[in-house]
């Protein structure tokens, strides 16, 4: 029927979204970068649909050391079947754009999205597989310690960053998604014909979805006897003082004091302008973060901060002033403490 059928612009972009899809077998489809002072360049894991590539034979003698098992493709049995399942919703999706069914397409989509949840559910299974499942016999045993990477965005590890992330072969993964979610959008409201022009649902699902898949942008709650201080790498105990800052890639870092939060980018080689947003906690609420620049500062040694920097935080001059009178301390500004 002529009211199922698909216009020849949209089975165009179905057909070009057919190949490109295809083209991700040759392409990685997610990275993990490592950074550590150690290693000035970084390291890099990139993973294919069938294979791994990168700083793979490097990572496997970092991971021993901790306890981690080794990393080889031949161990997992998605390379294997990866690239057939990319295959299939190429060739799907192909089909589609040559028959032009609108509820061919429906099902296109929903499959894929399907797959897609599948697919990311397995992928943190092997991640929290290999982070927590570590050998006793390790020469490095940290306790309480697991080393599971991130699934999307940044992680400290020990004194290594992670950042993992979608590679090329993963961004057009999304696009076709996103390519799918809008046509089957579009042909949902033309098929209800709808009178009104505006943004369509599909849109709005999109921008809900890309929201989802970006990474926070601002603090992160402290996990008392979890989160280490990323500069001296001791159990963060006294949320009262903590810290943390993010970088303008988003990277986050967390720290039991501002004294360790200062020293940490006072040290050689840091780059200062790197940092987009520096937090402190509210001494009287630690669960809510003050942006450093803002932030109403104490300084006393009186207030016995965990590694001695001895600064406590505050949202009002009320509150500030009280604590300044009750531990003989004097009021200071951000600026007069940060490296410049």
């Amino acid at each position: 029927m002529k009211q199922n059928r698909i216009s020849p612009g949209k089975r165009i972009v179905l057909f070009i979204s057919a190949v490109a899809l295809f083209a991700v077998n040759f392409l990685p489809i997610w990275r993990i970068d490592l950074d550590a002072p150690q290693y000035p360049e970084g390291l890099n894991l990139y993973i294919h649909a069938n294979k791994l590539g990168g700083n793979v034979d490097i990572i496997n003698g970092l991971n021993h050391y901790i306890g981690m098992k080794t990393l080889h493709a031949e161990d997992f049995i998605e390379f294997t079947i990866l690239p057939y399942l990319i295959g299939f919703f190429s060739l799907l999706i192909l089909v589609t754009a040559l028959v032009g069914n609108r509820r061919l397409l429906y099902t296109v989509f929903l499959l894929f999205v399907l797959f897609g949840i599948v697919a990311m559910i397995d992928f943190w299974k092997w991640e929290y597989d290999y982070g927590h499942n570590l050998d006793p016999n390790a020469a490095i045993k940290v306790p309480g310690m697991a080393y599971q990477p991130p699934l999307i965005g940044f992680k400290q590890l020990l004194n290594f960053g992670a950042y993992s992330i979608p590679s090329i072969g993963g961004w057009i993964f999304i696009g076709v998604g996103a390519v799918l979610l809008v046509l089957s959008g579009m042909e949902f409201r033309k098929h209800k014909k709808l009178k009104r022009r505006s943004m369509p649902v599909a849109a709005l699902a999109l921008f809900s979805l890309l929201g989802f898949a970006s990474c926070s942008s601002g603090p992160q709650p402290v996990k008392v006897g979890v989160d280490q201080c990323s500069f001296c790498k001791m159990g963060i105990s006294d949320t009262r003082f903590a810290c943390e800052l993010i970088t303008q890639k988003g990277k986050l870092y967390k720290f039991d004091d501002t004294h360790c939060m200062i020293s940490f980018v006072s040290a050689p080689g840091w780059d200062k302008n790197s940092v987009k947003d520096y937090y402190i906690a509210n001494f009287s609420q630690p669960d809510q973060w003050l942006s450093a620049g803002n932030a109403l500062l104490v300084h006393s040694d009186q207030l016995k901060s965990p590694m001695g920097g001895n600064i406590a935080a505050f949202s009002n001059e009320t509150e500030q002033k009280a604590v300044a009178e009750e531990f003989a301390g004097t009021t200071v500004s951000w600026n007069e403490i940060v490296p410049k």
